[in-house]
């Protein structure tokens, strides 16, 4: 089975070929020469993860899924949330918009966030969909250099370090995005059988 990963991070694409099942042969948007934006206008990280897939779908009949992650802080919300990576304005620059984020937290005691990753799985024209959440909170500076985005002040619940304080091998263990991308390799190797 081929199946279309609608993402162009070649760090993402290498983490999930070593992660599935035999028999399935992933290829990204660079495979199928595609270097175009999906546009993400959804109002929610469910709604953007279903229209990059339903988007590689209908275009390339092609099996996929696409993911869609957010930050989602308590007292602001749940912001940033489907707006994490342009939190600060479209240049997605990541400094900014941790510093934009720990300004609107200010000095408030509630620190609690979560982040979400959603994956939207298109197989024979059906969509699933996955969800992985890791709970944690925001520090108030960051700490640690490891990682990318919102990692230097999270910090995952029961860990008593940040995202950027760990390995990535550390990180998998028990990021969202690994909860939610264990859900979709279960799904694919029980089709596989």
């Amino acid at each position: 089975m081929k199946l279309l990963f609608a993402s162009s991070n070649k760090n993402k694409i290498i983490e999930i070929k070593s992660l599935l099942p035999k028999g399935i042969e992933l290829i990204s948007l660079e495979d199928i020469n595609f270097h175009d934006e999906i546009p993400e206008t959804a109002k929610t990280i469910e709604g953007n993860a279903s229209l990059k897939s339903q988007f590689c779908f209908q275009k390339f009949h092609l099996n996929c899924f696409a993911d869609d992650t957010g930050l989602e802080v308590h007292a602001l919300n749940g912001a940033p949330g489907v707006y994490s990576a342009r939190y600060a304005g479209e240049s997605k620059n990541t400094e900014h918009n941790i510093d934009l984020l720990l300004k609107n937290l200010g000095n408030s005691r509630n620190r609690a966030a979560h982040f979400k990753t959603v994956i939207s799985l298109i197989i024979d024209g059906k969509e699933h969909t996955f969800t992985g959440i890791v709970n944690g909170e925001i520090r108030k500076e960051r700490i640690g250099t490891n990682g990318f985005g919102y990692d230097p002040i999270f910090e995952p619940e029961q860990s008593g370090r940040t995202f950027a304080e760990m390995s990535l091998e550390e990180k998998n263990k028990l990021s969202h995005r690994a909860r939610a991308f264990e859900q979709l390799i279960q799904f694919l190797s029980e089709i596989k059988e």
